[in-house]
């Protein structure tokens, strides 16, 4: 079977495909026959070995997958078409995944939305209702909001009825992010940001939100974190989900006594593993809403794995609109 090969650290561009055995499930375990494979932020820093798990090499990237199941390892039953999350492993025609990782897919949803519902409202999901308990009337503004995380945060703080103001780095993004709910949106400067531009982020955020966000989602980090927080409403929460500029900031801690605020971290997949109970609940309510249409992954292109690489490069140079998914017929 075919399958794409991260050999060493480096670019997208170094991905090969070659052929590799069909994997046998093990315990608890499933393989499945991959239909279309989800790509997000994660899989460009695993590729350059800064994310914090590091595969041994070779491995293949994406980590989430819709597919049929194939074959089922002992103690495993009771599976059919379905979503997996695997951490690493779905770009490939046939990926093992942990049976309890795995979800059946709504008969409403294709593979390819399917393969980007999971990780990303995943984790927006448990961003706003377990770490900011977001209510509705409360204001959430959401940085990078045409990303796959940013887009999913902007649908569901709309269901859950907050007023939504969103932010990214192109026209295109922030109307993107309009189409799918949000109420107001502001485009910010590429980075490096000067402190100017910085203070003039801050004001733009109070002036959309008159006076403050009560809820902060930020995928971005970089030159962007501080003045995002600057922007907080009294005993608002940041939320730390990711950075995708590149760096990881240092804040200035007054802020939060001046501002009563919290600053909160969002890690999804660490969620699940020490609270599979809860992880379970998160995602009966996305497929419910993803049945129903009330959520719907935007998945802006679509490739065959033999351009998986060239996929992933649509993420590492930030053009991806919502979710890139890798099909395989």
């Amino acid at each position: 079977m075919k399958a794409i090969l991260c050999e060493q650290f480096g670019p997208p561009e170094a991905l090969v495909l070659a052929d590799v055995p069909e994997p046998e499930p093990g315990r608890g375990q499933v393989a499945i026959d991959v239909r279309a494979c989800g790509l997000n932020f994660p899989d460009v820093l695993m590729l350059e070995g800064k994310y914090q798990s590091r595969p041994d090499f070779p491995f293949s990237p994406g980590g989430e997958l819709a597919g049929v199941v194939r074959s089922v390892g002992p103690q495993v039953s009771g599976f059919a078409p379905g979503i997996a999350r695997v951490g690493h492993g779905g770009l490939r025609e046939q990926a093992l995944a942990q049976a309890g990782r795995c979800v059946r897919m709504p008969d409403a949803l294709d593979f390819p939305p399917a393969a980007g519902l999971l990780l990303t409202y995943g984790t927006a999901y448990h961003a706003l209702a377990d770490r900011a308990a977001l209510t509705a009337g409360e204001t959430l503004v959401v940085l990078g909001a045409a990303g796959g995380v940013g887009l999913a945060a902007v649908e569901l703080g709309k269901l859950m009825g907050a007023r939504v103001i969103a932010g990214a780095s192109t026209k295109e993004k922030v109307d993107l992010a309009l189409s799918r709910g949000a109420e107001a949106g502001f485009v910010y400067p590429e980075g490096p940001l000067s402190r100017e531009q910085q203070r003039a982020l801050s004001e733009m955020i109070k002036q959309l939100t008159g006076g403050g966000a009560d809820v902060m989602c930020d995928p971005v980090g970089g030159d962007y974190a501080e003045p995002a927080l600057r922007a907080m409403a009294w005993e608002g929460r940041y939320l730390v989900i990711g950075f995708a500029a590149g760096a990881i900031p240092s804040l200035p801690l007054n802020l939060l006594l001046l501002k009563g605020c919290d600053i909160r971290g969002v890690f999804y997949g660490e969620l699940a593993v020490r609270d599979p109970d809860r992880n379970r609940q998160l995602l009966a309510d996305l497929l419910t809403w993803a049945a129903e249409g009330r959520i719907a992954p935007h998945v802006s292109e679509e490739f065959p794995l033999a351009r998986a690489g060239e996929a992933i490069c649509l993420l590492a140079d930030r053009r991806a609109l919502g979710k890139v998914i890798v099909t395989i017929p």
